[in-house]
């Protein structure tokens, strides 16, 4: 920890912290699919394409396969998903947009503001599981000031390895007493401070559909707030 008690670096988790992916990934499934014909429970569509994603990950966590970008695995996953919902030979060209739904998330509304507050005293980088083309069309779209891009693409792993967010903290030249991992999910945040994190949690209550999300911290954090921007007061910014 800084002599102040505040960290030099923020690193943020993504997916259900920064940017509502299950509204998002049902609206853009809506789009592609449904002027092709098809009906079906949209936001089931993105729960069932997100539940695959951290067994698809731990594919390569285990070692059982090589480490390589989320696209693909999301990729493998909308195949492996859409004959539950009975959608079947879609165009090469629509699968690939389908699939680059990722990287047309929506914010949470405090995300961008929250975000710019916590620059003006923080070095801050996204660290998620997302690969670093996807983070970029996330910050392009939603207003992200992201100094760098970290996260697994750098690390070659995905979290909760401990090499992702150290290597993150090493891309800064930064011990990782003076970084904080900043998340949604309170395994994450454990993940990181077993790893010597500084931690901060943000309320996402809604991120799984109306009160499926979590309203605060499992554990002991070093701060938490009810979004970025109520976080960012709390840290000063």
């Amino acid at each position: 920890m800084t002599a102040s008690g505040k960290p030099k670096a923020l690193f943020f988790d993504v997916f259900g912290t920064l940017v509502d992916w299950r509204t998002s990934i049902a609206r853009e499934a809506e789009l592609i699919l449904k002027p092709l014909g098809h009906s079906l429970d949209w936001l089931a569509f993105a729960d069932a394409w997100r539940g695959e994603y951290q067994p698809a990950m731990d594919e390569i966590r285990t070692g059982r396969m090589a480490f390589c970008k989320l696209d693909v695995l999301h990729r493998r996953n909308l195949e492996r998903i859409l004959p539950r919902f009975d959608v079947a030979g879609l165009p090469e060209d629509t699968m690939r947009h389908l699939n680059l739904a990722w990287h047309r998330l929506d914010a949470w509304p405090d995300s961008p503001p929250g975000l710019a507050r916590l620059k003006r005293k923080f070095r801050i980088a996204p660290v998620s599981n997302g690969n670093i083309s996807l983070m970029v069309a996330l910050a392009r779209r939603n207003h992200f000031p992201w100094d760098a891009i970290l996260g697994s693409e750098i690390a070659g792993d995905f979290k909760p390895k401990p090499r992702v967010y150290l290597a993150a903290c090493e891309a800064l030249d930064l011990p990782p007493g003076e970084c904080m991992m900043v998340a949604a999910h309170s395994s994450d945040l454990a993940s990181a401070a077993s790893n010597g994190l500084m931690t901060g949690h943000i309320a996402r209550p809604n991120e799984h559909g109306p009160g499926k999300g979590e309203t605060g911290p499992k554990q002991s954090v070093d701060v938490f707030g009810d979004n970025l921007e109520d976080l960012a007061g709390k840290l000063g910014a």
